[in-house]
């Protein structure tokens, strides 16, 4: 018999050992210490001759939980929580990179990692490179003697396009860096980027992972000797994940695969009605014959996630009376929530780049991007039509 178990059983059945109560659940342990039984006890915990907890900013079982059901759940060695999705970019970053090292990197990246990698590491002499995400054939021209770590984003946020993981993979590990991948959009239901030669995946977990907007999270899992860095860094930085939260995401993660399933037929039918809409330019969603990276997509992705990004005829004025319009879909910058979500990056989230800079990542005039969510599929066409047509 197998040990090894399959992905729902994993989310539902990896828990951390009950108490003298032998609850069901894993209660919540709110506590910001632990206490040792003698002063040896004491030492050799400290000194990690032992594995105990010793302070919530270090471990906590409810932390523990959380982070062992997501290494399982990619296929990784180890992890560490964190409080954001960022805090777990920036602290990885932190951890693994020295004054002095590169990082190149897709240029569709979350804005936050844009302003770490242009605003904030170069203070450390920590400069990068982009590349584009139909250029990656010139990454390999971008690599330095100093470049240490090769960073993508797939799908991308917010344009929803789709790296090869196996080529960057190759690029990885021809060239001796560290391949890092933020596998937010996917979630490890639809894609374990370990499988094809990530050293480190990152999660905002606060996204599909909790998947009900209620919490912030961030975590990254990967080899063990580099998460010991992070981990390291970490504990003395303090960007660690609150009991209370990881609580809550373990318990996401046990109806992950179910809502996925969902959210992702939902999505399909979804691009599928926009596709066809007169009101619309085009249409990005990773399972969409159309869309130009169809065939990676459906290589490396189980599903085809849950965001869609398309174009409204029209430009920013447009997209801003299309917003104002939704009555059902809510108005917000999260994503991967039961409530269908719509934004409009021109005008809001990316409102203060330029019009250069917002191309250079595919955020057109027009652009919106939906977070589709669980209600009937029918009402979130029903709004968006109507939205469309006013």
């Amino acid at each position: 018999m197998q040990d090894k178990k399959n992905f729902e059983t994993e989310a539902i059945r990896t828990q951390t050992e009950r108490t003298e109560y032998s609850e069901h659940s894993t209660p919540l342990f709110v506590t910001s210490s632990f206490v040792f039984d003698d002063a040896e006890d004491m030492r050799a915990s400290f000194a990690e001759e032992k594995q105990k907890n010793l302070y919530s900013r270090f471990s906590n079982p409810n932390t523990t939980e959380f982070v062992d059901k997501v290494v399982a759940m990619e296929g990784a060695e180890s992890g560490y929580a964190f409080a954001t999705g960022m805090a777990a970019i920036f602290s990885t970053f932190g951890a693994l990179l020295n004054s002095g090292d590169h990082i190149v990197s897709c240029r569709s990246v979350f804005g936050s990692t844009h302003t770490l990698f242009t605003k904030y590491l170069p203070k450390w002499n920590i400069e990068s490179s982009y590349f584009k995400v139909n250029e990656v054939d010139k990454i390999e021209n971008l690599i330095q003697p100093n470049t240490k770590i090769l960073y993508a984003e797939t799908p991308t946020n917010p344009g929803v396009d789709v790296l090869d993981l196996e080529l960057l993979g190759k690029i990885a590990k021809k060239h001796n860096l560290l391949l890092v991948i933020d596998n937010c959009f996917a979630t490890p239901y639809l894609q374990q980027p370990i499988k094809f030669g990530a050293a480190i995946v990152i999660h905002s977990a606060t996204k599909l992972m909790d998947g009900q907007g209620r919490v912030l999270g961030g975590i990254a899992v990967g080899k063990s000797e580099l998460i010991q860095e992070i981990y390291l860094f970490s504990r003395n930085t303090g960007p660690a994940l609150s009991p209370f939260n990881a609580w809550v995401l373990s318990k996401s993660l046990e109806t992950l695969a179910v809502r996925l399933e969902k959210h992702c037929e939902n999505a399909l039918k979804v691009a599928e009605f926009l596709e066809g809409h007169p009101k619309v330019n085009w249409v990005k969603y990773p399972f969409l014959k159309s869309h130009p990276q169809y065939k990676i997509a459906k290589k490396q992705m189980k599903l085809g996630g849950n965001i869609i990004a398309f174009e409204v005829k029209g430009g920013i004025d447009a997209g801003r009376k299309f917003l104002n319009h939704i009555k059902m879909c809510s108005l917000s910058a999260n994503l991967g929530d039961t409530r269908s979500i719509v934004t409009h990056p021109a005008s809001t989230t990316h409102s203060k780049l330029s019009e250069v800079d917002r191309l250079e990542v595919g955020i057109t005039d027009g652009l919106v991007r939906t977070s589709i969510g669980l209600e009937h599929v029918n009402d979130i066409i029903n709004d968006l039509n109507l939205a469309l047509n006013a």
